[in-house]
């Protein structure tokens, strides 16, 4: 079925990228141009109708004077594609209700060039000389890398800032050199407003559509001169969302609502101790089952594929398997953290492991401390758990294979799929759907991996779902640590040391930094794999590191018999951003107000992906169980693009970490995950949701992120609160676990 491979002469490897080290001659500009030549009218009939014009990889302009911005991300409930949309139309003075949104196909030239151009660069001003070079050899970078990435809070921060306001910024100089061009009058008479052009002297107005033709044969600027914030007046408003419309009509096309004629069904089950494979099976029992037609062997997985999913998923039921689990069905999470406490043990004696920060000399600061505090804290696994569970339905035809899937990488979906059934990455189209949430699950592609492959033995068209139970049994988890801490503080109660020693560092290197003015500091991590595969988690390793560091500077604070939020303002003095945040949090909680009795407030700060945010959280402790009823949330990212699109995005971020405190935990029993579904992996219900109010401060910094800020402060200012309302402090999640009765 598969096409023979052939050479494909215009894909760049990672070898032949690091080995050349710069692209001669060749320059991509914000997704529009690579020299020579102009990149647009090459990919005209795969984004385009015949009566639309393609002015550049990201624009295309309608008959009807509708504007599509073409976006390069997955729209996972983050309201990106409205976000990026703004930042392009705002450029491009395009009228918000005459703009459209797509996402951009799985193909190489919408590779996401512009994010790793923004996460390798930052703010950097490339000078224009360079812009082409530079653009052109990131492009090839992200070429072979096949990524066409979501992720990381880097879509509105990188391809933004990087793609879209300089798409529309370029779009729009094209439409204003046509116009001038036709008219025979000097381009900066021009005004362009509301998609239209207008020449005030003459009194001539047309809509952009009249000359989009024109402007797609003009080479666009390389760098074309973006607007002043002053100026803006799409970006920092909350404009309505492309995507809510659709969602609660019902119109919403999602990965598990494709439908294909002749369509089979298939589930699937895993080896369920990580690693293992398939050892025996009889299907004989299954193979009788009404509904039923196959079953394929995947080697580590067995598959059922049926005319319906209750038929598969009884056929699967029915399957006699044989495991072979290499040895690993003895771990348990207790062996897992005596793991850890043996390395860390080790670390201690050696002072060993991986130095991210050694500044001062914190033996000799710990011995001179008239106060010291030793903790230890420790985190578990957990899962995605994604309301829309694994997903894909593949076809394989006439030399091609199709697949319908929600996922956060359409490039990396096609190269694992034509990689798995031996066809060429052109081969394969994927036709990506709104996800039902992802938080990093989505980037790994698994689930795509197996359909096709099951597909491919089914000869025909088939849709593969993963059951709830095996959604949470085959995750990529977000890995459980355990984190020792040192500090000290002088005869004033200052602190004058801090160190940190943990287990499984996985990325980003800050994560576990602190933004305090702690004169002696010393950071390290030490190796210590398991056999539980990684995933990257929302907020990865911020989500951990921020409940450790928060504890513990708020321990540090009642130690020195400090008001925790005045002992961490009096530690920012040369933080001053992160100090109005602090500030905005506590001043709007009502910070120093009295509760009650048997409640408590607890505060976090943290920084990630570019954004400092600072939670409050007003929690109630009644017979042992707590209520979280308030959180207040400060954020500053450095500008709001869509302020309601910002508070959702905090609002999602607080309930996927509040969950994840309050009773997120993902355990392994005999060599695999103890828990199976919602019973025992609760999530947070519709009547346990808090009163949510976030501070918006426009600080006019850098672009930060949104999708992920919001998760990390909310489970130390959780844990902090439960102190403040019953003295029990929180060293270990999930909150759910402990006893308090007191």
């Amino acid at each position: 079925m598969a096409k023979p491979k052939k050479p494909r002469l215009g894909k760049w490897t990672r070898r032949g990228l690091i080995t050349a080290g710069v692209v001669t001659g060749g320059a991509l500009v914000v997704g529009i141009a690579i020299r020579p030549g102009h990149r647009a009218p090459k990919l005209r009939d795969v984004v385009a109708d015949p009566d639309e014009a393609l002015l550049n990889l990201w624009v295309k302009i309608g008959p009807d004077n509708r504007i599509t911005a073409i976006v390069p991300h997955a729209e996972m409930g983050q309201g990106v594609h409205t976000a990026l949309a703004q930042m392009l139309a705002d450029e491009l003075d395009a009228d918000w209700d005459l703009v459209d949104v797509q996402e951009a196909p799985a193909h190489e030239e919408y590779a996401n060039h512009n994010l790793a151009k923004g996460f390798l660069f930052g703010d950097a001003e490339i000078p224009r000389a360079l812009v082409g070079t530079v653009d052109g050899v990131v492009l090839k970078l992200t070429q072979a890398m096949d990524l066409q990435i979501t992720g990381g809070s880097l879509s509105v921060r990188a391809t933004g800032l990087h793609g879209m306001r300089v798409a529309g910024a370029a779009a729009r100089g094209m439409l204003a050199k046509a116009a001038a061009a036709a008219w025979k009058v000097p381009k900066r008479e021009l005004v362009l407003r509301n998609s239209h052009i207008l020449h005030e002297s003459s009194g001539r107005r047309a809509t952009y559509a009249e000359f989009a033709a024109a402007a797609a044969e003009i080479a666009p600027s390389s760098k074309p001169k973006l607007k002043d914030p002053k100026a803006f007046s799409l970006i920092g408003t909350s404009a309505k969302r492309q995507d809510v419309p659709a969602k609660v009509d019902g119109s919403a096309a999602f990965g598990i609502d494709a439908q294909l004629p002749d369509l089979k069904i298939a589930t699937v089950r895993s080896c369920p101790v990580f690693g293992g494979r398939v050892a025996a099976v009889d299907d004989t029992a299954a193979l009788k089952l009404p509904g039923v037609e196959r079953v394929v062997n995947l080697g580590d997985a067995l598959a059922v594929v049926a005319d319906g999913y209750w038929h598969a998923k009884r056929g699967l039921a029915a399957l006699a398997i044989e495991w072979s689990t290499n040895g690993r069905e003895g771990v348990d999470q207790a062996g897992v953290f005596a793991q850890f406490e043996g390395v860390l043990a080790q670390a201690d004696i050696d002072d060993a492991g991986d130095v991210e920060v050694d500044r001062g000399d914190c033996e000799a600061a710990l011995a001179a401390a008239s106060r010291r505090l030793e903790a230890e804290y420790r985190v578990p696994y957990l899962a995605h758990a994604a309301m829309e569970p694994m997903n894909c339905t593949a076809w394989l035809h006439d030399g091609v294979c199709e697949i319908w899937t929600g996922t956060q990488n359409p490039l990396g979906a096609r190269a694992a799929a034509a990689e798995a059934i031996g066809f060429e990455p052109d081969d394969v189209i994927v036709h990506n759907a709104y996800l039902g949430g992802a938080f990093g699950r989505r980037s790994v592609h698994d689930y795509v991996v197996q359909a096709v492959r099951v597909a491919k033995a089914a000869n025909a068209p088939t849709k593969l779902i993963w059951s709830r139970e095996e959604d949470i049994a085959q995750d990529r988890y977000r890995p459980a640590i355990t984190s020792r801490f040192r500090g000290g503080l002088d005869d004033k109660g200052h602190p004058i040391v801090w160190t940190n020693l943990y287990v499984d560092k996985h990325e980003p290197a800050q994560a576990p930094r602190i933004p305090y003015a702690i004169d002696n500091q010393r950071i390290a991590s030490m190796p210590s794999p398991t056999h539980v595969p990684f995933g990257v988690w929302r907020a990865v390793d911020h989500s951990q590191h921020a409940f450790f560091t928060e504890s513990f500077i708020d321990e540090l604070a009642v130690l020195a018999n400090a008001d925790p939020y005045r002992f961490r303002r009096d530690l920012l003095a040369r933080q001053p951003r992160h100090r109005k945040v602090l500030d905005a949090a506590a001043e709007t909680a009502g910070w120093g107000g009295e509760l009650g009795p048997g409640r408590g407030r607890g505060i976090a700060l943290h920084e990630s992906f570019g954004s400092i945010v600072a939670e409050v959280v007003d929690a109630r402790v009644d017979a042992g169980d707590v209520r979280v009823e308030r959180v207040v949330c400060a954020i500053d990212a450095g500008y709001a693009v869509n302020p309601d699109g910002l508070r959702a995005q905090m609002e999602s971020g607080i309930v996927y970490g509040l969950t994840a405190a309050l009773y997120g935990e993902i355990s392994l029993e005999r060599g695999h995950v103890k828990q199976s579904n919602f019973h025992d992996y609760p999530m947070l219900r519709i009547d346990e949701m808090p009163e949510v109010e976030t501070v918006i401060i426009d600080s006019g910094g850098p672009l930060g992120g949104a999708g992920e800020p919001g998760t990390p402060p909310v489970a130390p200012a959780v844990a902090n609160a439960i102190h403040d309302a019953i003295g029990v402090r929180i060293r270990e999640l999930p909150i759910s676990k402990h006893d308090l009765n007191v």
